[in-house]
């Protein structure tokens, strides 16, 4: 059997089970209570605040400690903190939030091995300076400052040693406490954003993979006047180099920004979201706030391609119909074409109306030239359709997400979530009008 050492990610199956299970699950079944007797009505101040905040801490020491899927699967929750009620949003909402550019870092000597065995032994002579502190941490990497041969800083990115094993097992494991951590992000299944995870991770464990994605971004956007992309510098399959662009974190935008700096993030995010299909035939699809900042110059920096959905025609036509039929209340032809593309189950009673009031009020955002994105907005959308009271409920429970369609699904709800984060205005119809196709209101 191969050495663990404490370096490493944590591999061994039941090592990191034992640490999964050391979440507080017993917490967790008293928020989905409480949160429960809230959506039929109930008082759910009995939730204790400090229980709360130990509960969220001791999230972030697991997640972040194990790294792996462990952690990716926090920085895909803490996106949807705007959607957590109020008496749980706030511990929540800063240990996952520190869980999109935090980690422990793996000691120098790691990470020089893993330099050695992917650009050789003489990886030290392709650099003029490298920073053995890490500059940031994510979910299987590390990233370094350094400065290339040629003058250029870069950025190096280091994989875990270990990050395959354990990022499978993580999420592997997580499924078993889908049903406990599922009332922390009501509206949003947890169980198929596990899977999802675990087939898109087998493409982020290969950094060629992400060179090429983001070699592909960073060609259609070149010399764009408001998106920039990092120009890929050299790439191995457990590392990787890439230009070094420092600007102002959109966290620090979520928190501290003005109105108006928000709103013209807020498109620039949106923007950036809807057109690359179209411009590149790719969808970025990790959209939490750790991978984009602010330049000087007001461009949006856009990292992080390890995750990205292949649409070599752009966004699907018939998105855009669905859409379009919905902005028009046209709920006749509507149920039909949701019917005809599957996303009714297979002998569901469902009549129009039932589905236009489901829908409707999710296409508000292109209902208007300009809609306002809000925490209170999206969190009251979750309580809609989490209300077991509603009708809404009921027919969430008779329609489906087509495979194709669950990516985009997943990182538009997560992209638009952020927007709530931001408190952005955006212009959201006109950006449809340009780059959905199908979508003609």
């Amino acid at each position: 059997m191969d050495h663990v050492s404490s370096d490493d990610i944590p591999r061994r199956t039941v090592q990191r089970s034992a640490r999964l299970a050391s979440l507080p699950l017993g917490f967790a079944s008293r928020t989905a209570a409480g949160w429960g007797r809230r959506l039929a009505g109930g008082d759910a101040g009995e939730i204790s605040a400090d229980v709360a905040r130990r509960g969220a801490e001791q999230l972030f020491a697991v997640l972040g400690e194990l790294k792996g899927g462990a952690m990716k699967f926090g920085q895909a929750l803490s996106v949807f903190e705007a959607a957590v009620p109020d008496e749980l949003a706030e511990p929540y909402r800063e240990a996952l939030t520190r869980l999109q550019t935090a980690a422990p870092p793996m000691p120098a000597a790691r990470t020089h091995r893993v330099l050695a065995e992917q650009f050789g032994r003489g990886w030290r002579e392709r650099f003029r300076e490298f920073d053995d502190t890490p500059a940031a941490s994510a979910s299987i990497g590390q990233v370094h400052r350094a400065v290339w041969g040629d003058g250029r800083e870069v950025a190096v990115k280091v994989q875990y040693p270990g990050a395959e094993e354990a990022v499978m097992a993580d999420l592997r494991q997580l499924q078993r406490f889908a049903r406990l951590i599922q009332p922390m992000v009501p509206g949003m299944e947890i169980r198929p954003l596990l899977q999802e995870l675990r087939d898109r991770m087998a493409e982020e464990l290969d950094y060629r993979d992400e060179a090429d994605a983001q070699r592909q971004f960073a060609a259609a956007f070149e010399g764009d006047e408001h998106v920039v992309v990092p120009r890929v510098v050299a790439s191995a399959p457990k590392a990787m180099v890439s230009e070094w662009i420092e600007g102002t974190p959109l966290s620090q935008i979520i928190r501290t920004g003005e109105p108006e700096e928000r709103d013209r993030v807020g498109r620039l995010l949106s923007t950036f979201h809807f057109s690359a299909p179209a411009r590149v035939g790719l969808l970025h699809a990790d959209p939490h706030p750790g991978n984009f900042q602010i330049l000087p110059d007001g461009r949006l920096c856009v990292i992080d391609f390890g995750a990205v959905a292949r649409l070599p025609d752009g966004l699907p036509v018939e998105l855009g119909h669905m859409l379009a039929l919905a902005v028009d209340d046209r709920s006749d032809e509507l149920l039909e074409l949701l019917r005809t593309l599957n996303f009714v189950l297979p002998g569901t009673d469902m009549s129009p109306d039932e589905a236009a009031a489901y829908l409707g009020p999710l296409v508000d955002p292109l209902r208007t030239d300009k809609f306002h994105f809000t925490r209170e907005w999206i969190r009251g959308q979750a309580e809609r359709l989490g209300d077991l009271r509603r009708p809404e409920f009921e027919t969430g429970r008779g329609l489906n997400l087509p495979p194709q369609y669950l990516l985009i699904h997943r990182v538009t709800l997560a992209s638009v979530a952020v927007l709530c984060q931001l408190d952005a205005e955006v212009p959201m119809r006109a950006i449809f009008q340009e780059w959905q196709p199908g979508f003609d209101v």
